[in-house]
C-alpha cells in the first residue's frame, strides 16, 4: 500500500533546517516540519541528479514494498539510503515525477 508522504519542490534559495544529503548532493527540508508537508530541495550544481527528477515538483509515497512498487517502471534514480533506516527511489510516471520511500522502523522515523 502507499500512503501519501510529501510533495518535493526544488528551489535555488537556501532554507532555514536543511539536512544534506552526500549521494546526490541536495539539501533537503524536512516535510513533517512544513504545515503543508513540502519539502524543498536545493541541489549543488554538481549534483549527479539530472533531467526531470532535479527539475520537476515531485509527489512522494510512503511504501512497505519498494522494490515491488519498481517493477516495470521508469526509474529516474535507482534505490539508495539518503539517511539511515530509509531507502527510496524516484521514478517517472504518467508526466510527472514520482517519489517511493521505505522506512526500516517508519514509527521511530524523525520522517514519519
Amino acid at each position: 500500500m502507499r500512503i501519501f508522504h510529501h510533495v518535493g519542490i526544488p528551489i535555488d534559495e537556501k532554507q532555514a533546517g536543511e539536512t544534506y544529503v552526500p549521494a546526490t548532493k541536495v539539501s533537503v527540508t524536512d516535510p513533517m516540519k512544513h504545515p503543508y508537508k513540502i519539502e524543498y530541495l536545493r541541489y549543488e550544481p554538481d549534483s549527479p541528479v539530472t533531467g526531470p527528477l532535479r527539475n520537476l515538483p515531485h509527489i512522494a509515497w510512503r511504501t512497505d514494498q519498494l522494490d515491488q512498487d519498481l517493477a516495470g517502471e521508469e526509474i529516474l534514480l535507482e534505490p539508495f539510503a539518503p539517511m539511515p533506516g530509509m531507502r527510496v527511489a524516484f521514478i517517472f510516471k504518467d508526466g510527472a515525477v514520482q517519489e517511493f520511500m521505505e522506512f526500516e522502523d517508519y514509527e521511530g522515523s524523525d520522517w514519519g
